[in-house]
């Protein structure tokens, strides 16, 4: 547990971050692809019981290599064969902070109309990359595009 923080200490934190990240994807290769630990392995490494006090977000970040790493299956080490990789790029983990930044619900298009409409507006994208037929897409006037719909008919 964190304490609620200030801005400034927030883009402290948010900077050894994105270094931490970084020195992460650079080294990756360095790590071992599949862990080495045993069942249950994470649960001594942590107290039993939710802090009272918060820690300082320095503490949280040595946890990362402490606690959380041992246990990780690095998906994209170029020695990873299985599966398939997520979609994980710098231009996507930066686009991850600004989505956590807005928080935006998208479910209707007054709770957020950019969210809605954006999506709309790519998915057509996507629809005319797979040549998909024209009433698939939002753009042709038709019912298709944009969201999953249920048909009823």
């Amino acid at each position: 547990m964190i304490k609620n923080m200030e801005t400034k200490t927030f883009k402290e934190f948010a900077k050894c971050m994105v270094d931490y990240i970084g020195e992460y994807m650079d080294n990756i290769r360095e790590r071992r692809v599949l862990p080495t630990v045993e069942p249950g392995y994470l649960r001594p490494l942590i107290p039993d019981e939710a802090p009272e006090d918060p820690e300082k977000w320095q503490d949280v970040m040595a946890d990362i290599e402490r606690v959380v790493m041992p246990g990780v299956t690095h998906w994209h080490s170029p020695s990873f064969h299985a599966y398939f990789p997520t979609a994980n790029s710098y231009p996507a983990i930066v686009a991850d902070m600004l989505s956590g930044a807005i928080a935006c619900i998208g479910f209707t298009w007054i709770s957020s109309p950019a969210c809605t409409e954006l999506e709309v507006v790519m998915l057509d994208w996507l629809g005319k990359m797979l040549q998909l037929p024209p009433s698939f897409l939002a753009c042709s006037g038709g019912k298709g595009g944009g969201v999953i719909q249920v048909c009823r008919e």
